[in-house]
């Protein structure tokens, strides 16, 4: 790379570079800050004044790529992952979905540099298996409802950046890990290959990327096979590759376009079926050897992002990105909906399947230095177009009817040095949405429900909301900084599940209060401390909106209701540098909320598991005990809950666990191996989403048991 360029390299696409900064980035002087960021300037691409972490008014968390090398060592299950990682993120349940995995008591909005990967109209809870994590450089989330992308993040956003071309003109990376159980069943083993190759050259940059994984079956703390999701689909037992291509082009040192494309797939291998539990007497869902039937569950996902940036057009930084996504989503047969007969007369059932294709935009203008240097502003506009529909995979009828949607969503965002230490940050975005619905009839499927076969008026509701956002970041001294927020979150409800529950004959989608959107005041104060070796942070935060959606489970099938709600909860987490070599970190969460259930206009009755992650205390010991060896230990409390206003008495009581996991790396002569212990205490216990989440003997599921997981990489 030419050194003419080098410093619009560093401007346009900033990196984090010194594992040193605190992952929560916490606070420091103003001195230390300044050569921090001189260095290293951790920039948070997901808010779109590009915010530097450690000065926002709301907690932000960077996962590094040394954090997530440290999970995948031990675990590739994404929601495991981010469990592990946010306090606030519920525990992962271990299936395909990641319904149920809430963050702050909300959904959150998965991004791919930028990209929506979340559905608004038919919520999968399939967003978070878009990519391989071996394809992503850092995670950036944003704690708490936000409108800085749009519709969706009621809870908060989690950006997956990807990895970008280093120095040189072929750089390469080839990986090989093997996972089992601790018993070695030849049918618990599974197998990944991981290739990247990337460099520089003249004006142009690249990187190609492949990755293959085969899952074997999961076995619990006692040795039985976990059981299979029938409907949801699973990540045991399962196949899955991901393709990513990224190409940059310089057209000059000051502007650059760059094009990526990723394509994903998770399929499962459906060489097992359900043994059902018994919830009663504590006994989980096991598996044993056959053939489910239909069509196996797969997660399908294609995007494509072409992005431009001009670090200088006209004084201001511009970036425009225009990008397409296609998702597939393919449930399992359900065990009595969607009856049909097929060609030799066989009585069968049917199974779903999610299409959705998204195609958006977004441009952003900034300009810093106004007001003498005290002002900086972002402005832009999103716009993105959404069709998405649910049909019958075997006989191509309609679960929920095509429906379009449209955003428009023009935004204002400043930040003001108000004084020296203070400084106060405000925006305003309006969105405007249509939703296109035509007339339809919810589907045949079963007798013993009665809203099928509904007659239902289609309709073009168009919804538009003013959103805002203020807060303040205040230096008190070199070593505290105190911060408060307030923010606005603009979601749909999930109106494929509205669309395809309707059960009163005429009704008019126009009229449809389940479609209203779902507006989010999100409120939050914390502080941050930094004293040399120790950093942490404390945050409080309050979520409210007077058209929530709480999700509870009628006849087996999970239902959204529209309800006023409100949320709070606790977020700390802190690092404690014990020495150069030793580290420790910690993080709490706790949070608890309400809704409206008898619609009195007061929340009254307490959210219950389905809604609410638990109570949680992670601590972490990260080690480098010379120049080859180095290792980490992470353990997870989860705390005793009971939901006394819960009325299935099935889901009333959380019986709390703890997971210890381990790892070791060791630099050879030749490349780095590692050897990682998943719940290395063998815990035998139920997961979290089983206990207090979902009902039922076919949902029983014991977690995952002492599983390991040995690797091997090589740069060249």
């Amino acid at each position: 790379m030419s050194h003419a360029r080098q410093p619009h390299v560093r401007r346009l696409l900033p990196v984090v570079l010194c594992s040193a900064l605190p992952a929560t980035a916490l606070a420091q002087s103003a001195t230390e800050q300044d050569t921090a960021n001189e260095l290293s300037p951790v920039v948070v691409t997901a808010t779109r004044n590009k915010s530097i972490a450690g000065q926002t008014p709301q907690k932000v968390t960077i996962i590094t790529r040394e954090q997530i090398e440290q999970q995948l060592a031990i675990t590739s299950d994404r929601g495991q992952i981010l469990s592990n990682l946010i306090p606030s993120y519920s525990a992962s349940h271990q299936k395909l979905t990641n319904s149920g995995e809430t963050f702050r008591g909300r959904e959150p909005l998965f991004l791919i540099d930028g990209v929506p990967q979340s559905n608004p109209l038919r919520d999968t809870q399939r967003d978070s298996y878009t990519i391989d994590l071996s394809m992503v450089e850092r995670i950036e989330v944003i704690h708490g409802a936000s409108a800085e992308h749009g519709l969706g993040a009621t809870g908060g956003i989690i950006n997956y950046v990807t990895k970008r071309a280093e120095s040189g003109t072929v750089n390469q990376h080839a990986a090989v890990n093997v996972t089992s159980d601790d018993d070695f069943h030849s049918d618990g083993t599974g197998y990944k290959l991981d290739y990247q190759v990337n460099g520089q050259s003249g004006d142009w940059d690249y990187l190609a990327g492949a990755t293959w994984q085969e899952r074997g079956v999961f076995f619990d703390g006692a040795d039985r096979p976990i059981g299979v999701e029938t409907i949801q689909g699973e990540i045991q037992d399962s196949t899955s590759y991901d393709l990513f291509a990224k190409l940059g082009y310089w057209i000059d040192e000051n502007q650059n376009l760059e094009f990526s494309a990723n394509r994903y797939e998770l399929e499962d291998n459906a060489d097992y079926v359900l043994v059902e539990g018994d919830r009663d007497r504590g006994i989980p869902a096991t598996a044993r050897k056959g053939t489910p039937p239909g069509e196996v569950p797969f997660n399908e996902s294609t995007t494509l992002n072409l992005s431009y940036a001009h670090a200088d057009w006209l004084g201001n930084e511009l970036d425009a990105q225009l990008y397409h996504q296609r998702f597939r989503a393919q449930f399992g047969t359900h065990p009595f909906a969607f009856p049909f007969v097929d060609d030799e007369g066989n009585d069968r059932l049917d199974q779903t399947r999610a299409e959705s294709d998204k195609l958006g935009a977004k441009f952003t203008l900034r300009r810093d230095g106004l007001l003498n240097d005290r002002l900086g502003l972002a402005s832009g506009i999103d716009l993105i177009e959404d069709e998405t529909t649910q049909v019958l995979a075997q006989t191509g009828r309609v679960y929920v009817p095509e429906s379009q949607f449209r955003n428009y969503a023009p935004f204002l965002q400043g930040d003001l040095k108000v004084l020296e230490s203070l400084t106060l940050h405000a925006g305003a975005r309006y969105e405007y949405a249509e939703l296109d619905v035509d007339d339809f009839s919810t589907i045949d499927r079963s007798t013993d429900v009665n809203n099928d076969l509904v007659s239902v008026d289609g309709g073009n509701p168009d919804f538009d909301e003013a959103l805002f956002n203020a807060g303040l970041v205040y230096q008190a001294t070199s070593w505290a900084q105190l911060f408060a927020n307030y923010s606005e979150g603009f979601g749909m409800p999930d109106v494929g599940r509205a669309l395809r529950g309707i059960k009163t004959p005429g009704q008019d989608v126009d009229s449809l209060l389940q479609l209203q959107p779902i507006i989010t005041e999100n409120y939050e104060f914390g502080t941050r401390f930094g004293w040399n070796r120790l950093n942490f942070e404390l945050s409080y935060y309050e979520s409210d909106s007077d058209l929530g959606e709480r999700l509870s489970e009628e006849n087996g099938v999970f239902v959204g209701n529209r309800e006023k709600t409100k949320i709070r909860g606790v977020d700390l987490s802190g690092e404690l540098q014990v020495t150069d070599a030793h580290g420790l970190d910690f993080t709490y969460a706790y949070s608890e909320g309400e809704s409206d259930t008898d619609g009195d206009g007061k929340v009254d009755t307490e959210l219950s598991g389905a809604n609410i992650a638990p109570e949680r205390l992670t601590l972490g010991w990260s080690a480098h005990w010379n120049d080859k060896l180095s290792s980490h230990l992470q353990g997870s409390y989860f705390f005793d809950r009971t939901f006394d206003e819960q009325t299935n008495e099935n889901l009333k009581r959380f019986d709390g666990y703890t997971l210890v996991d381990a790892s070791l790396a060791y630099r050879l002569p030749v490349g780095k191996a590692s050897l990682g212990i998943e719940n290395l205490l063998d815990e035998d216990y139920i997961t979290y989403r089983s206990q207090v989440g979902r009902d039922g003997d076919d949902r029983f599921f014991a977690g995952r048991g002492r599983t390991l997981t040995l690797g091997y990489q090589l740069d060249f």
